[in-house]
């Protein structure tokens, strides 16, 4: 038996039928149908917030963008679409609350950072963001982390503010989880409003 047989099997199917390679993804693997089904799937806070669904990270994705717009009124619609598919890679390695990441330590930054680069590619984005967009994004993403934390996982203000800050942007946001399809369909219009290619 060759040595490739004996390998352990590092990609994984999609419901498109692509296998993306997780140690070495390609962006013609990649598809905003897929991207936005596993996305609506996965639970944000480990499943552990209030409502009748489960808070997704298509849902807080469509968030994420949302307040990015509203840091900067006049961010180009490509910067938005980046905003958008920030957390795209959980939609192969799930969303792991920041915690269990520190125990797993680089690896799965390695295999992350290498999703988005292909996720991004596959777009006509940059492999890699410019600073001050990748920090605009992390801004928006700590705002909404605020707003999700408060509302729907159980955090008072108080100890909300020590972990995400104290948000000036977006306050008056209510979030209302809703189901997987409407989460899904949600992504995919605003995929497709900020430019996202049809094909792809």
């Amino acid at each position: 038996m060759s040595r490739a047989a004996d390998a352990p099997r590092a990609w994984q199917r999609m419901l498109s039928g692509r296998r993306l390679d997780l140690l070495d993804p390609s962006p013609f693997d990649v598809e905003i149908e897929d991207i936005a089904h596993g996305l609506s799937r996965v639970a944000r806070w480990n499943g552990q917030t209030a409502g009748e669904w489960a808070y997704s990270v298509a849902q807080h994705s469509v968030l994420v963008e949302r307040i990015a717009g509203l840091l900067d009124r006049d961010l180009p619609q490509r910067w938005r679409l980046a905003s958008l598919l920030h957390d795209a890679p959980e939609y192969v390695v799930g969303d792991m609350i920041t915690p269990f990441k520190a125990v797993i330590g680089p690896d799965y930054k390695t295999v992350e950072a290498g999703l988005m680069r292909a996720v991004h590619l596959r777009v006509g984005l940059p492999a890699e963001l410019p600073a001050g967009i990748a920090k605009l994004i992390k801004r928006a993403d700590r705002i909404a982390a605020y707003l999700e934390a408060t509302q729907l996982a159980g955090f008072d203000p108080a100890e909300a503010r020590r972990f995400f800050g104290s948000p000036r942007t977006g306050r008056d946001i209510r979030i209302e989880p809703v189901p997987p399809d409407e989460a899904k369909r949600r992504y995919i219009d605003r995929f497709r409003v900020l430019g996202g290619t049809a094909n792809c």
